[in-house]
């Protein structure tokens, strides 16, 4: 059974459907991503299943229970953690003291050897442990918002464009990270990203979103193979016979 299961999503903004008929898995210890451009659906997808955003038909099951609806705390307990888009940091508190919120669920115990482990992933953070989280790069604050949520013992995380706003370097460090935990942490990981490239080779099954509603899924090997991922979403143009590029190009799954 999948540690994740969603099955006929639907999700509005007020009158407006923003996520129509989704359905997906997560397995436990896998990094699954969702592709998709701005305002396919996939942050909508996220909050539905962390409880910030409840839909109007369809559910969500968690570790084999049924989370359709709950609140955000309650799916924290349970073991989600939520890496939102833009990191959401708190600016006037200390590295340290932002990632202590991210154990407000568990019970009041001796945090230092999470503190650890997490300092052990980002060093950086250790260096600035005493900086208040404003001060920090972006990439810093990326990667607080990540050790945030680890703090929180997570059987599943979810990272909303861990990539967005970063250097390549940073990008390329972060994924690496993203990879780490998995596999020594046996955190699964549902990944939302833009940076295609990216999310293909760091996870391994995918699913593909067009105005809320998912369009595609498969292995990554296969999506990384696909012409429609290769033209639309990896910048890998085809050729014609004359050499140019072929003129708005129709996306088989339409």
């Amino acid at each position: 059974m999948p540690l994740l299961t969603l099955r006929n999503i639907e999700t509005y903004y007020g009158p407006i459907m923003a996520i129509r008929g989704v359905s997906l898995a997560v397995e436990a210890d896998s990094i699954v991503t969702i592709l998709g451009a701005n305002g396919a659906g996939k942050t909508t997808v996220l909050k539905t299943i962390c409880g910030a955003m409840d839909p109007q038909k369809g559910f969500v099951t968690f570790a084999g229970d049924d989370i359709t609806g709950t609140d955000p705390d309650r799916a924290a307990r349970k073991g989600i953690g939520h890496v939102p888009e833009g990191r959401e940091v708190f600016p006037f508190l200390t590295v340290e003291e932002n990632l202590g919120v991210g154990a407000y669920t568990r019970p009041r115990v001796d945090l230092s050897a999470d503190l650890e482990m997490v300092y052990s992933y980002f060093p950086a953070l250790a260096e600035q442990r005493r900086l208040p989280a404003g001060f920090l790069s972006g990439g810093q604050q990326q990667m607080l918002a990540i050790g945030r949520a680890l703090m929180a013992r997570p059987r599943l995380m979810l990272l909303d464009e861990p990539s967005l706003g970063l250097a390549p370097r940073l990008v390329a460090e972060i994924a690496g990270i993203v990879e780490r935990l998995n596999r020594e942490q046996g955190v699964a990981i549902l990944l939302v990203e833009q940076n295609a490239r990216m999310a293909l080779d760091v996870a391994s099954y995918g699913y593909v979103m067009e105005v809320g509603r998912i369009v595609m899924e498969d292995t990554c090997e296969r999506l990384k193979a696909a012409t429609d991922i290769q033209e639309f979403y990896l910048g890998m143009k085809d050729q014609g016979v004359r050499g140019r590029r072929r003129w708005k190009q129709r996306k088989t799954w339409r």
